[in-house]
């Protein structure tokens, strides 16, 4: 009989050693979004796929950064016409009233009109927007989603996300995605900028049109651990004597107090935490508007309507950056994409090369991808394929990594891996035009 017993503690004891090694690998098979919803955060830590650095894989050789900021463009200062408040907008009571039009978008907004500058207030806040919390990596639907409500029209954030991320482990929604969502799924009208500027937001609330900004944040409190990410947030009001803006943040609730909405008046984000945090997306904004308001949009933003302009202008601001703070990988890498805009994808490389040296969030490539394009048009592919590999480990979640490592892959003359690379792409998400695009003009050379 003590045989049998010690037969039986050591069965189990062999199985409570199996449970322990095992248990990490059946908390990692767990759905990241489930995980994130339900396990607290000790045990999400362990259900998280283990990130062995900090930031993307760096370059090591010395660069030739000095030609990039030798001549740096000249940058005018912001052409941005002040426009008066429309009287219809004026209270909360006009705009509670307003139904959406079915007025069908134009094409593009109207010439820039020559308007008086006319001091907006100094402060203004938009009214009758309804916060929604995200589901697990859906800020871009969910923050779109608030955005409407502005205008009457109550989507929910699976809506918008059944066009802006068939996937949901899809990690990105990017901002032309969500623009073109409004102009082709609504009877309103979105547009895609960079190269903001604090006063351009300002106006656009000032004048009844919601603006969602793409910004950096690093997470507060019990998030912290989590480290970097790119976020959006809905600009609702601004208070110049406090210089600060309110914004409905759909991660961390209308307030500063994590996941509450204990402020429906909205999260206070200072002027200086906007010019700190908005530089690392390039000041990327997304303005929302009515048909009839497109004069108005084109007034804000002045001269950056012209994508030629707006992109001298950035690269000309990330010039002035880079040279006044050196050590700030994300001036650099904004840089980076000015150059890529011009199509001068060598000094754009090089660019990015120094944004790595200097160091980047691991995360960086989930919303931006410049590196992979310069470093493709400038025929270093090795590069491409290293840095989709490191955002894809673990996380398969982003088409445009799948996407551009197919290219590179081709280009090397690997052309079964290129093409499962792109069917990847096109698969995890069918809306992804390019890959699709990529994968015709393959198969048609075969």
């Amino acid at each position: 009989m003590m045989g049998n017993y010690k037969k039986y503690f050591v069965g189990i004891v062999v199985l409570l050693g199996l449970g322990i090694f095992a248990f990490p690998a059946l908390l990692r098979a767990i759905p990241p979004r489930y995980a994130a919803r339900w396990l607290p955060e000790p045990l999400l830590a362990i259900a998280s796929p283990k990130q062995e650095v900090a930031i993307l894989p760096t370059i090591a050789q010395p660069l030739d950064i000095n030609s990039l900021l030798a001549e740096p463009t000249a940058l005018a200062a912001p052409v941005v016409e002040v426009i008066q408040p429309a009287a219809s907008l004026a209270t909360p009571e006009a705009n509670a009233t307003l139904a959406p039009t079915a007025v069908p978008p134009t094409a593009t907004p109207s010439p820039i009109p020559t308007a008086t500058a006319v001091p907006i207030p100094a402060a203004a806040r938009l009214e009758g927007i309804q916060h929604q919390f995200q589901t697990w990596n859906n800020c871009g639907p969910a923050t779109l989603a608030m955005t409407l409500s502005y205008f009457d029209l109550f989507l929910t954030q699976s809506d918008t996300a059944t066009v802006l991320k068939p996937n949901p482990e899809d990690r990105n929604v990017s901002p032309h995605e969500m623009a073109a969502f409004v102009n082709e799924e609504t009877p309103y009208q979105a547009i895609h900028r960079v190269n903001g500027r604090l006063e351009t937001l300002k106006q656009f609330v000032a004048n009844g049109i919601p603006v969602i900004v793409e910004i950096g944040i690093d997470p507060p409190g019990e998030f912290r651990w989590l480290g970097w990410y790119g976020h959006y947030l809905l600009v609702v009001a601004y208070d110049d004597a406090n210089e600060q803006f309110f914004v409905y943040d759909s991660w961390f609730g209308t307030s500063d107090v994590p996941l509450e909405n204990a402020d429906k008046n909205g999260r206070n984000l200072t002027y200086a935490e906007v010019e700190e945090y908005w530089p690392q997306f390039n000041r990327s904004y997304i303005a929302v508007y009515r048909p009839e308001q497109a004069d108005t949009v084109a007034q804000i933003i002045g001269e950056d309507m012209d994508d030629d302009i707006m992109w001298q202008n950035s690269l000309g601001q990330a010039q002035a950056e880079a040279a006044a703070d050196p050590e700030n990988a994300f001036y650099w890498f904004n840089l980076g994409t000015s150059y890529n805009a011009a199509g001068e994808y060598e000094r754009a490389s090089t660019a990015f090369d120094q944004a790595r040296a200097i160091g980047l969030p691991w995360r960086m490539l989930w919303y931006q991808f410049g590196p992979y394009e310069a470093y493709y048009e400038a025929g270093r592919y090795d590069d491409v394929i290293l840095l989709a590999d490191v955002t894809l480990q673990d996380r398969p979640y982003f088409e445009e990594s799948f996407y551009y490592k197919g290219l590179a892959l081709a280009a090397t003359g690997e052309t079964a891996a290129a093409e499962e690379n792109l069917e990847e792409a096109a698969t995890f998400n069918p809306n992804f035009d390019p890959a699709v695009v990529a994968l015709a003009e393959m198969n048609s050379d075969q």
